[in-house]
């Protein structure tokens, strides 16, 4: 029994040509979600009407997704390539965490974003007062430190484990269930400090949503017109989208049973929440939201048609 020093990622085993349009896909999705992303960031930075808590905190989301997805496609499109990619110890250790912060990220940021909404609808008069740029800031790098400092105490006990013999994952990437599965250790206090650890980073993160979205809903149902609830309800309804489509897919992974689960099916909902969720969130946000619509319309119409463009004349043009 020799010590392993690298990992075998199976990844799809399917026909070449299904992983062929794989791959022209996911580099597609790629690169399309990268673009998402970095507008999103770009604008936000760059528009002073979007310079608001909830545009500051998408932003944030954004860059979470752009850690995701550098992490997990890149090294499944050389997998897809190749048909299998090997990946060393330390490498799989960094990917993990890697991994780790990203979703951990989310979690809590996501979190903050509900509570942003709370506020802004339950108590609308002390929004301003409330939700400063410097508090703003502040709960932006506690979910940060958080991320980072927890999937570090994560990771360090995985890194005391013994991997010996077999060193084949099949997975599409290092995740923290396969290579339990491959330890020549007793992973009994490891499956132990996870569940401790996910009290702060998903049931802390989930209590503050339901809470937050309890309220939400309770003011709603008490505003008098319809236009009003509608109004209401449009302010959150995307964050409450990317919140179902994260934690659906998190807890089809994570949460429900393996038993009777095909490694294909778990390898599929993987790929859903890493590489497919990264994509969809600055769709919805883009889609759903009028400001971020008007100010990419603007730049596009002063740098393309109009030096002289000013955001009432393109209001105007916009219909608005």
């Amino acid at each position: 029994m020799t010590a392993v020093t690298e990992f075998i990622l199976l990844g799809f085993q399917v026909s070449q040509n299904i992983r062929i349009l794989m791959f022209s896909l996911l580099i597609v999705i790629y690169w399309f979600t990268m673009f998402m992303n970095l507008l999103i960031i770009t604008l936000v930075s760059t528009s002073k009407i979007l310079h608001t808590p909830m545009y500051f905190f998408i932003s944030q989301l954004s860059i979470s997704d752009i850690f995701l997805s550098t992490d997990i496609v890149p090294n499944i499109l050389h997998i897809l390539l190749y048909n299998r990619g090997a990946i060393t110890f330390f490498g799989c250790m960094i990917q993990f965490y890697f991994f780790a912060v990203s979703e951990g990220s989310e979690c809590l940021l996501l979190a903050v974003m509900s509570y942003d909404r709370y506020v802004a609808i339950c108590n609308p008069l002390r929004y301003s007062s409330i939700m400063t740029s410097a508090y703003c800031v502040i709960l932006s790098t506690i979910s940060w430190l958080m991320a980072f400092n927890t999937s570090l105490f994560l990771i360090i006990p995985i890194f005391k484990l013994n991997f010996c013999g077999q060193n084949i994952i099949d997975h599409v990437f290092c995740d923290f269930l396969p290579l339990l599965k491959l330890s020549c250790s007793d992973t009994y206090h490891v499956q132990l400090e996870e569940s401790l650890l996910s009290i702060p980073m998903i049931l802390l993160p989930i209590t503050v949503i339901i809470f937050s979205y309890t309220k939400i809903i309770v003011t709603i149902l008490r505003i008098p017109s319809s236009t009003g609830r509608q109004k209401a309800f449009s302010t959150c309804s995307s964050h409450l989208i990317v919140v179902s489509i994260f934690y659906g897919t998190l807890f089809g992974v994570y949460i429900v049973p393996t038993r009777g689960k095909s490694s294909t099916t778990s390898k599929s909902l993987s790929l859903l929440y890493t590489v497919f969720t990264p994509l969809i969130n600055p769709i919805i946000y883009s889609l759903k939201n009028k400001d971020i619509k008007n100010t990419l319309y603007g730049h596009i119409y002063k740098h393309l048609r109009c030096p002289n463009y000013t955001r009432r004349e393109g209001s105007k043009i916009l219909g608005n």
